[in-house]
């Protein structure tokens, strides 16, 4: 099974998921930064790779995932929220929505990574009450992601890739 695996990263937070990835297709697999990525043609899997921005995938990703036709398609993600939030869930449901339904979902991925510190810098500026302010709560929430994506982090997506390689290769894992 040929594997393309693409990612957008800001942070280096999806480039590591990315590398995860990698690790599970092995040889059989291309990684490509978003910006060098060919289209998916040739390849049976394409697993595309995104930083969370406004509740969708980030620009770059958004483009190419738009351009995806006919191909299997996994999906993983970065984001500074924690990952079982629904803000988490309904990103990756927006970046899902991006893809022409010639295309068929066959898994997804989201963990918590650390938020870019120039739109931490911006978060400081905004009056209170702000809903993207920072407060205490929110603070926290970011101290938490700068200690992601972590080896858990990374092993769970290693665990979600070896299962979908294995659904596609009709195998149980």
């Amino acid at each position: 099974m040929k594997t393309l695996i693409v990612y957008s990263s800001l942070t280096g937070n999806t480039r590591q998921v990315a590398e995860a990835v990698h690790e599970v297709f092995g040889l059989a697999a291309d990684l490509f930064p978003v910006e060098q990525a060919p289209t998916g043609e040739g390849y049976d899997l394409v697993a595309v790779g995104f930083w969370v921005d406004r509740g969708t995938a980030d620009k770059k990703a958004q483009e190419y995932l738009a351009g995806l036709r006919n191909k299997q398609v996994a999906l993983f993600a970065t984001l500074g929220a924690y990952p079982d939030s629904e803000h988490a869930a309904q990103s990756m449901n927006n970046a899902a929505a991006l893809l022409d339904e010639s295309n068929q979902l066959t898994g997804t991925f989201i963990c918590q990574g650390k938020v870019d510190p120039r739109l931490i810098e911006q978060f400081k500026k905004l009056p209170e009450g702000h809903p993207h302010g920072l407060n205490a709560e929110r603070l926290a929430r970011h101290q938490e992601a700068a200690k992601h994506p972590n080896s858990a982090d990374l092993a769970k997506a290693k665990a979600v890739f070896s299962e979908i390689k294995g659904k596609l290769q009709g195998i149980t894992v």
